[in-house]
């Protein structure tokens, strides 16, 4: 007996496809008509079906499931579980890497990227300790660290030589992250350290009395200046992280940046260099963010993360509850960014300790 063969199983085909005729399938509507053996004797094909299949083949469309977590959210719950620390922890540097945060313009991310770095490493296996040195005490907000006026601070390390053991704050609720917080008082700082003899190196000599080998990363947030402040951040720090805002003005006062960190270099500190840059505040609907990321990577090449921060409202609000963005919303654009950006960083490491 003749009947329509449709793309789908039928009683005796089980789980190996159908067998169907492109061809024919286009001349009536994506349905197939041809016949089936029976057995009992020989049924006369349909002569229009059998002078196509004379010019075409026959195409096999297997019966493939579909995957249940291949979906929008299937993906976003799997992206939060990556920045909750899923998986295994990521390798450790041979030795604690200290960095300083710098960029003297403001509002570029300095104070998002050192707390959400922090926070991801952490979240990772990794001990990481952050040193707030913007007297706007940002860093000590977002981690949710008392910072108000007579809580022993970095101003007490740098201005009374306090030692910095008795100022770093666990932060509470992530295991491995710690905090030296800033209180307004860091403000005059400056003013006061002008007298002393090498003020320039308060901050390095206070780390160098810490016992950092416990420690994976030491993440120093500098305010947005050239000021005395950013050059002890830089004088103390191996490395420099230099996050860039994907706009115009962002650009300007890097070369300046980068002249500071030289004279640093030269005078002070022979192992400073600009390891790590990071494209922030990427905003894909405009060519002129593309265009800076495109000059950044060819100026500073292999320095560049390949993971760009997206703007993101999540990551504004997560300050106001006093967390990273990690933790208040791990599967927003901005945590999944930062998430990677931190394993980036992490994967430079030149081996497991």
């Amino acid at each position: 007996m003749s009947g329509p063969i449709v793309s789908g199983k039928s009683a005796g085909q089980g789980s190996r496809g159908v067998q169907v005729n492109e061809a024919g399938s286009e001349a009536d509507g994506g349905e197939v008509r041809g016949t089936f053996g029976s057995g009992v004797g020989t049924q006369r094909p349909d002569p229009a079906v059998t002078a196509v299949s004379r010019e075409t083949s026959a195409v096999v469309v297997p019966q493939i499931p579909p995957d249940p977590g291949d979906t929008p959210i299937g993906r976003a719950a799997e992206a939060a579980v990556g920045a909750r620390g899923g998986g295994p922890p990521w390798p450790r540097p041979s030795r604690c890497r200290i960095m300083t945060i710098a960029n003297q313009k403001g509002g570029v991310g300095k104070t998002t990227t050192a707390v959400n770095l922090a926070a991801s490493l952490a979240q990772h296996g990794l001990r990481v300790l952050v040193i707030d040195l913007d007297p706007q005490g940002n860093a000590s907000t977002a981690l949710d660290v008392d910072h108000h006026i007579g809580v022993p601070s970095v101003y007490d390390v740098l201005v009374d030589d306090r030692p910095l053991a008795e100022v770093v704050r666990p932060v509470g609720e992530m295991p491995g992250l710690y905090c030296a917080p800033a209180t307004i008082d860091l403000a005059g700082a400056e003013i006061e350290l002008v007298p002393v003899v090498a003020r320039e190196l308060r901050l390095v000599r206070s780390l160098k009395a810490y016992d950092t080998s416990d420690l994976d990363y030491v993440l120093v947030d500098c305010p947005p200046s050239l000021g005395l402040l950013t050059l002890n951040a830089l004088v103390a720090a191996e490395e420099v992280l230099l996050p860039i805002q994907c706009e115009y003005y962002a650009l300007e006062g890097v070369q300046q940046l980068l002249n500071t960190a030289e004279l640093v270099r030269v005078n002070f500190n022979p192992g400073l260099h600009v390891s790590t840059v990071l494209l922030t505040m990427y905003d894909g609907r405009t060519r002129l963010a593309s265009d800076v990321a495109d000059d950044v990577r060819a100026h500073f090449g292999a320095s560049v993360l390949s993971t760009i921060i997206p703007r993101s409202v999540r990551v504004s609000e997560a300050p106001s509850r006093g967390q990273s963005v990690i933790t208040y919303d791990p599967a927003s654009s901005g945590a999944i960014a930062y998430t990677e950006a931190a394993r980036e960083l992490a994967m430079q490491s030149a081996g497991a300790r």
